[in-house]
């Protein structure tokens, strides 16, 4: 038996070995992620080849085509979407102000705020895409490892708040744990500056020493890449680091979860460990399935690294590298149990865990509007309407935030769900940020409908090579259709948390909302119900397949059922777990609908609808919303004249 300090990284076995994707061999001759990439940048050709193209998302970037301009027997229209990897959300003010210039010289005009905390522009060509790259790099961001498979951006709540030290340590540990499992390899800025290292934060010194110690077996020592090895990851690893009670990071949803503990004196004693979550899927194959991250235990903070490796280590040597639909942590724990599994994972952290820490329940949070930091500066929590920054008739949002960023230096972090909080706000500053934001036709928070407010949609289509139908483009209308249907139903007051995917990937989380619509087919969506709005219960799927013309047709009866039978402070997602779905479907099949109202045609001059189209554009809403709100101003301000 070999020494537990001599052990070092191997497969399990050797048949494991031999069973391995493509993939996997691809990552293997890629000389760390150098080739095919560096040979093919310096290509005269608009795309990479389907190796290169794989090889290149571990640097961040997906190689995709807009299916709006595809035109048949033409070559596709390829472009390349960029996603920074930035730990906790943080964003300084000279990498924001970058990516705004990126977007408008080499994107699309528009950045789009992710589920994990980044940005992503889309559009880029390939002959920008070095110097887009190397742009970001010298402006104190990356984009290395913010796709592939590995360790993707680490997320931690985003709120600064500065009198509550879990908050920071949440913070700095999301960045020390991004660093602990960034990819070691120079392919990065050997490709991508021609070698130049560009001056960035210093690690931590206990992150350096736990990347190279050893203990039983969790690193490959002598190679460039002392964690991953020659194979990386068998799929993407996510993580997060947040704090008891704050479930703005969707913890369930994460492959590896660390709960900061403190002791009264706010002083860190260790974190609790989730991990197994993973919602991603594939339509009509049951054993792909969405799953809640388990509690495994707690650990000390002095080891904290060690554990991590652990976790990763054993996932990386028994991960599924033959089936990508069966190679994320969650199906390893649901083939292992947690019990098998952590005793593999103490085998590599060479003791024993300790029992998991009580914690509070958990609570969605989203940061929006004003708040104190708790250093006499506040932040404000920016909704975004599917996570896009754009300027659009009357609403110039991306104008009003490089200005403001311009104007005050402010560093910004990205939410969960796709919004800002602009940060280091002194008192003084407020009245004038307002007045910017206003200036520009920002809706304030308040103004913001709640469904709109708690949903998030992937971009799909155009760009996104996996999207089966719209989801971002889709999504304003539906938004407003169940609106009017609540208005109807007397339940105008409520709201519930809707997200939608063009895929059953499950970017936008919508397993994990109260109503949930996943893309099956154009213009169709398989239909969830159940989540919990505090996105701590998995919701289930209701109809497998919907066209999206019948939706008031199948939400109205339950919509009424939960107005008529829930208990007092019931959301509609706990209603619809706790009743369950065959009282659901029973109470649909017998239910009368009610007449929707009467609905008439007015004509409008060609010039008033093209104003009523720019100004419903402007502010995100359907031509048919603003051109009811203008006839009523128009109604209410001849009635008052009247009477006057």
């Amino acid at each position: 038996m070999e020494d537990k300090n001599t052990m070092v990284a191997s497969p399990p076995s050797a048949d494991a070995a031999l069973k391995r994707s493509k993939i996997e061999a691809l990552k293997e001759r890629s000389q760390h992620l150098r080739e095919p990439v560096a040979t093919e940048l310096l290509e005269p050709t608009n795309r990479f080849s389907e190796e290169g193209a794989q090889i290149l998302k571990f640097h961040g970037s997906y190689q995709q085509d807009n299916r709006d301009n595809r035109v048949k027997g033409q070559e596709k229209d390829y472009q390349f979407m960029l996603r920074t990897r930035s730990p906790a959300g943080y964003i300084p003010p000279q990498l924001y102000l970058t990516l705004d210039r990126l977007a408008e010289e080499y994107g699309n005009r528009t950045l789009r705020a992710t589920t994990r905390q980044g940005f992503q522009l889309h559009g880029i060509l390939k002959k920008n895409l070095k110097a887009a790259i190397a742009a970001i790099v010298r402006s104190m961001g990356s984009t290395l490892g913010a796709c592939g498979d590995l360790n993707r951006n680490v997320m931690a709540p985003p709120a600064p708040f500065r009198d509550r030290p879990e908050y920071t340590l949440a913070y700095e540990y999301a960045h020390r744990i991004a660093d602990l499992l960034t990819p070691q390899t120079g392919a990065y800025y050997e490709i991508w500056l021609d070698g130049e290292k560009v001056i960035s934060a210093e690690e931590h010194p206990d992150v350096k020493a736990a990347r190279q110690r050893n203990g039983n077996g969790t690193i490959f020592p002598n190679n460039e890449e002392p964690i991953y090895g020659d194979h990386y990851m068998p799929r993407k690893f996510k993580c997060c680091v947040t704090v008891p009670g704050d479930n703005s990071v969707d913890l369930f949803s994460q492959d590896l979860t660390l709960v900061v503990i403190t002791n009264p004196q706010g002083q860190l004693e260790g974190f609790n460990i989730y991990a197994g979550g993973g919602l991603g899927r594939t339509h009509n194959k049951e054993e792909t399935f969405a799953r809640l991250a388990d509690e495994i235990g707690f650990v000390r903070a002095a080891d904290v690294y060690d554990a991590v490796k652990a976790i990763v280590a054993t996932q990386r040597d028994y991960g599924d590298r033959y089936n990508r639909r069966h190679a994320r942590l969650k199906y390893l724990i649901h083939d292992w149990g947690v019990e098998k599994f952590k005793a593999k994972v103490e085998e590599y952290f060479g003791k024993p865990l300790e029992p998991f820490r009580p914690l509070p329940p958990w609570r969605y949070q989203d940061f929006l509007g004003w708040h104190p930091q708790g250093d006499g500066k506040f932040f404000y929590g920016l909704s975004i309407a599917n996570g896009r920054i754009l300027d659009q008739g009357n609403f110039k949002l991306k104008s009003a935030l490089k200005k403001i960023v311009e104007d005050f230096h402010l560093p910004l972090r990205v939410t969960p769900h796709q919004n800002l909080l602009l940060c280091d706000i002194s008192p003084e500053q407020q009245d004038a940020i307002q007045h910017l934001l206003e200036e520009h036709g920002v809706r304030d928070v308040s103004a913001i409908d709640p469904l709109e407010r708690y949903s998030m949609a992937c971009p799909a289509l155009p760009t996104c090579g996996l999207a089966i139908t719209e989801s971002e483009r889709a999504i304003p209308g539906v938004l407003e259709r169940i609106r009017r249907l609540m208005d109807r139903l007397g339940l105008k007051d409520e709201h519930f948390v809707i997200r939608m995917t063009g895929c059953p990937n499950g970017c936008a989380r919508p397993y994990l909302a109260e109503l949930g619509f996943v893309g099956i087919v154009p213009g169709a969506y398989q239909t969830w119900l159940g989540g919990s709005p505090d996105q701590t219960r998995l919701a289930e799927v209701y109809i497998e397949r919907l066209p999206i013309a019948e939706l008031e047709t199948v939400l109205e009866p339950l919509l009424v059922f939960y107005r008529d039978r829930r208990q007092q402070g019931e959301s509609f997602g706990d209603f619809c777990h706790r009743v369950g779905f065959a009282a659901l479907r029973q109470f649909a099949a017998n239910y009368v609908p009610t007449a929707p109202p009467k609905r008439y045609r007015v004509d409008v001059r060609a010039d008033q609808y093209q104003q009523l189209k720019e100004l419903a554009a402007a502010e995100g809403r359907s031509l048919a919303a603003v051109t009811r709100e203008a006839i009523q101003h128009y109604l209410e301000q001849s009635r008052q004249n009247k009477q006057g």
